[in-house]
């Protein structure tokens, strides 16, 4: 139960930062992107260890393959939003 309390209050506190930065509009819109990046990526480590308990630790090959999945799913997520933001300002 404890590591769900504590994967809650992190995931809480990872989309309030970015939310906060967005509507006070208190950094430039290129920084605000970064903050907003870089709360999502930890985000994901934070749902990946407190609510799936994967970690590097154990040796189990299923939670290895779930890890690989997660970070494949997240390069193509990541990538092809970057992709279809750069490709898009392009032709604006």
């Amino acid at each position: 139960m404890k590591s769900y309390l504590v994967g809650v209050v992190l995931a809480s506190m990872l989309t309030a930062i970015p939310f906060g930065f967005v509507a006070t509009r208190t950094l430039p819109p290129t920084q605000t992107l970064v903050v907003i990046a870089i709360a999502a990526v930890a985000q994901v480590v934070v749902h990946l260890r407190y609510f799936l308990h994967l970690d590097l630790k154990s040796s189990s090959q299923d939670k290895l393959i779930a890890f690989c999945f997660a970070a494949i799913v997240l390069f193509v997520l990541v990538g092809g939003t970057i992709w279809i933001m750069l490709i898009g300002s392009r032709t604006a």
